[in-house]
């Protein structure tokens, strides 16, 4: 009887290649029908609220098309704007599973801050936000933003402080989207640096809303990479805040 036992050991290899194989497009497949089809998409990038424009009155005041006429008259937006109901702020990565392309987004409306208007100017603004209450749809990709990545026990809160003024121009009819720079010091995880967001801007009734991102190289901040064994993330992303403001009557 002819011995077996080399051919035995030449199936081992071949065997433990195909188990590799298998288990390889078992992840990479399972990977691909989490992101497609049972991961929540990341939420759309803010945007402005739809509005229609409004329409002069010949009056110094613009209708709203909600009732409200809010005046366009040099200097009507002047005071104290406060951060209110419906603010959000956020990031936005790009990752990559296990060879899976997708994009991460984390979202917290515990925003707090005020803006003041002088002369059609932006001479003042300060917000912040409570890093400890931002959520993504993976409460595993939250521990590691809340503990290695962003350290919120040490550093509970991200702040913007404008440092420069922003001319406003014409107070703009209700609406109306404008475009605007403003540089200031954005802190995370306690460093402070200069940026330049680009903001977009219109009155919405008696409220103001602004969108706005910022482009965040981790190392700049000093924040760790996120990228964890199986999932990678490039060296940068995005925080972005949806603000809504209103007069803050306390201080006209």
């Amino acid at each position: 009887m002819a011995d077996s036992t080399p051919h035995r050991k030449r199936r081992w290899p071949l065997l433990i290649v195909g188990a590799v194989v298998a288990v390889a497009v078992l992840v990479v497949g399972g990977t691909a029908f989490y992101i497609n089809v049972i991961k929540e998409d990341a939420p759309e990038e803010f945007s402005l609220d739809d509005q229609s424009a409004g329409t002069s009155t010949g009056s110094g005041s613009a209708s709203t098309g909600g009732g409200t006429s809010v005046s366009t008259a040099p200097g009507a937006a002047d005071g104290t704007w406060k951060v209110t109901d419906g603010s959000e702020a956020g990031y936005r990565v790009e990752e990559v599973l296990f060879g899976q392309k997708t994009t991460a987004a984390g979202r917290t409306s515990d925003v707090s801050g005020t803006m003041t208007i002088a002369d059609d100017e932006l001479t003042k603004a300060a917000f912040e936000v409570k890093m400890a209450t931002v959520r993504s749809d993976e409460d595993r990709r939250d521990n590691q933003f809340r503990n290695r990545i962003m350290d919120v026990d040490a550093y509970p809160t991200s702040e913007f402080t404008l440092t420069s003024p922003v001319d406003l121009g014409s107070l703009p009819a209700a609406g109306e989207k404008r475009t605007y720079k403003a540089t200031g010091t954005l802190t995370l995880r306690g460093k402070p640096r200069e940026v330049t967001m680009d903001l977009q801007a219109q009155r919405s009734g008696e409220q103001i809303q602004i969108v706005g991102q910022i482009p965040v190289t981790f190392a700049d901040w000093d924040i760790p990479n996120p990228s964890v064994p199986g999932i990678s993330t490039e060296d940068h992303g995005i925080m972005e805040v949806s603000l809504k403001l209103a007069r803050d009557e306390a201080t006209q």
